[in-house]
């Protein structure tokens, strides 16, 4: 059983799945991308030609993590995540502005995104820490040093400042989650942002007088007692605080593009042709493709140009023209069935750090999906974030095929764990 290769033991199904995702990808950024001037798909000065080339890229970098020692990646966690957090520090001296955003190292033509590979120096060293068996989330010191593993590469993204990747790393809590961590901060983290949406519409003072009588019902359909009614009033005090301070945060705290996004979301005084314009152009291309679409490389939104960074972060606006309804399904659908494929490996895994990674990286990828695809359909604010392995980019295509294929190994190596 030890002898047995690694190779024998990879879950084929899943590398089908990412190499479907990603030829997926590229043809729908050679149609988000082609111009009359096109020429050859190999042309550098092309997007889909420098996205052709990123994809041959993957091929080495598959077969270096294939090829490493599975223990490696445990073992060496901490400096994994000591380099990148140095990588992070480091944009504030040697990165590159873009859009107000120092969160790149240019290379000529060519960009490196550290945060987008600081995911799996986080998810390796989050496992590393988890697997410990003297762990427990129960613990309060252990809840810290675990946020603090998080918060870290959260707090130099936030700096950049970029708040679609410093929120990507919130999905970490859904692994320790998983792991143990008391359901009352998740509880807790959702109340507060629907709380904070409610106060941006409805009257605060209406709003605390509702949280009172919620809190009331509560405590007396619970076990009446001395400890619940301290709680109860600790929780009605915190609320009520936390929504009259959401008018002051919203106002003084978050940029002007933070609240134009909002803004958006909600339909409040949104110029289309301005702060509105790439979400109802998003709207336009995807429900323009009706069922079928509109057919691969007819799709006069995208032909036209009217979606901004289409091959980027609205590239599921392609999908949805030219592929339409059922086209955009089948995408969702792939997506769906890879998840749901790691969740399974993850859950067979021998070692709890295998496990923990795993789940880690359903989350990152999870995360990703979902939240690209809902703010393209105006369910969630408009942020830069990549759909895997089909936006355009070099960093974000080596650094998912990196945390994907490390998982992938430590399944194979599975079979000499035991």
């Amino acid at each position: 059983m030890k002898n047995q290769k690694v190779t024998n033991s990879i879950d084929w199904l899943t590398i089908l799945l990412y190499t479907i995702l990603v030829c997926m990808g590229w043809v729908t950024i050679y149609s988000a991308s082609l111009s009359d001037q096109s020429n050859s798909i190999f042309d550098l000065n092309e997007i889909y030609g420098k996205q052709i080339m990123f994809i041959i890229g993957c091929i080495p970098i598959i077969i270096v993590v294939l090829s490493l020692d599975a223990k490696i990646f445990e073992a060496y966690s901490i400096i994994f995540y000591g380099i990148g957090i140095v990588l992070l520090a480091g944009l504030f001296v040697f990165g590159s502005a873009k859009k107000g955003q120092t969160n790149w190292y240019s290379f000529g033509s060519f960009g490196f995104q550290p945060s987008e590979f600081v995911k799996i120096a986080t998810g390796l060293v989050l496992a590393k820490y988890l697997s410990d068996v003297q762990i427990n989330l129960a613990n309060f010191k252990h809840q810290f040093l675990a946020f603090g593993i998080i918060g870290l590469p959260v707090l130099l993204i936030l700096m950049q400042p970029d708040a679609g990747s410093a929120m990507i790393f919130l999905s970490f809590f859904l692994v320790l989650y998983r792991e143990g961590l008391p359901g009352w901060y998740l509880n807790t983290g959702v109340a507060a942002i629907v709380l904070f949406l409610l106060a941006l519409f409805v009257q605060p003072y209406f709003l605390i007088v509702c949280i009172l009588l919620l809190i009331i019902l509560q405590y007396f359909l619970s076990r009446k007692s001395k400890r619940n009614m301290i709680l109860s009033t600790m929780v009605f005090i915190a609320a009520s605080v936390f929504t009259l301070s959401v008018s002051y945060v919203y106002e003084n705290v978050l940029e002007e593009h933070q609240k134009e996004r909002i803004n958006v979301l909600f339909g409040q005084d949104v110029d289309l042709k301005d702060e509105g314009y790439n979400l109802n152009q998003s709207l336009i291309a995807i429900g323009s493709g009706g069922w079928f679409g509109t057919g691969y490389l007819e799709g006069t939104q995208t032909k036209g140009g009217f979606v901004p960074e289409q091959h980027t972060d609205y590239i599921f606006t392609t999908v949805g023209e030219e592929w339409g309804f059922t086209g955009g399904m089948v995408v969702i659908g792939l997506f769906v069935t890879l998840l749901l494929r790691l969740v399974y490996l993850a859950e067979r895994q021998k070692s709890k750090f295998s496990r923990v990674y795993g789940y880690c990286v359903v989350a990152i990828l999870f995360t990703h999906f979902f939240v690209n695809i809902a703010m393209l359909i105006k369910l969630f604010p408009t942020i830069g974030v990549p759909l895997p392995f089909f936006s355009y980019g070099g960093s974000s295509l080596w650094a998912f095929t990196i945390l994907l294929f490390i998982f992938v190994k430590l399944d194979a190596n599975k079979v000499n764990e035991w």
